[in-house]
């Protein structure tokens, strides 16, 4: 019973946390912001944001570097051309995929 009395008061101290964070900017910035600068910087954050969470992830998941490398450039290169999603991930894949055979076969 403490338990689950604990694992309860865990999620409900996680849950205010996280509700805190998500509230905090709307109550603060109540009028629009005109600041360009700062505009500017919310624009980019997410993808910042998202870059930071992504690429170590992706050099990590492969057993070299290189084919890691060769995807990622292959997901840049296809991402620029304004390719899908579905056609950036399944080229960054091959190219990874055909790195590793070059690789092995060399």
């Amino acid at each position: 019973m403490k338990i689950t009395l604990e694992i309860c008061t865990y999620i409900l101290v996680m849950a205010g946390v996280t509700y805190l964070i998500r509230v905090t900017p709307f109550v603060l910035f109540r009028k629009n912001i005109k600041n360009r600068f700062i505009q500017s910087m919310l624009h980019y954050m997410p993808y910042a944001v998202l870059s930071a969470m992504v690429i170590p992830g992706v050099f990590s998941s492969t057993g070299s570097v290189l084919t890691a490398s060769a995807g990622l450039a292959v997901a840049c290169l296809l991402a620029f051309l304004n390719r899908s999603l579905i056609i950036v991930a399944l080229g960054a894949s091959a190219a990874a995929y055909i790195t590793g055979l070059i690789i092995n076969f060399l």
